[in-house]
């Protein structure tokens, strides 16, 4: 067994998790034959309620609705550009077995000053009517 050379992975707190991959919650990896684009629109928005960034991920043909996503989010108000990542990525072909080469980006996202403050009245806005609700015990008034 000679020239062989074993590294140990990191331990899990460095790689996100204890099973070694790094599973972000606040990613969205987006497709674009799986679903349409507005799909992804509305589930960024959502993303950004829970979350104070998202980021945006896509392999080859994708990378066009990726950043469609990201310019319908950033005109609207809702996000501003933090940072965009791009590399090539080696995949193998199930159809002929060999390596290729595909382009992917990475776009992160971060919540707009005036989509915070929505965030919080929206928040503020929930508990005064789940309040409203314990308190009579028949809903809205």
């Amino acid at each position: 067994m000679e020239g062989v050379t074993v590294s140990e992975p990191p331990p899990p707190a460095m790689m996100g998790g204890t099973d070694g991959a790094v599973k972000k919650t606040n990613r969205i990896q987006v497709s674009n034959t799986k679903k349409p684009l507005f799909f992804y629109v509305n589930l960024a928005k959502k993303y950004m309620q829970q979350h104070d960034e998202i980021e945006l991920s896509a392999l080859g043909m994708a990378i066009s609705t990726v950043v469609t996503v990201s310019e319908i989010l950033k005109k609207s108000g809702l996000a501003t550009e933090k940072k965009i990542l791009t590399s090539t990525v080696d995949m193998k072909d199930e159809k002929k077995g060999r390596l290729i080469s595909k382009s992917k980006i990475e776009i992160l996202l971060g919540k707009t000053q005036s989509s915070k403050e929505q965030t919080t009245t929206n928040v503020e806005q929930q508990s005064e009517v789940t309040k409203g609700e314990a308190g009579t015990g028949e809903g809205k008034e």
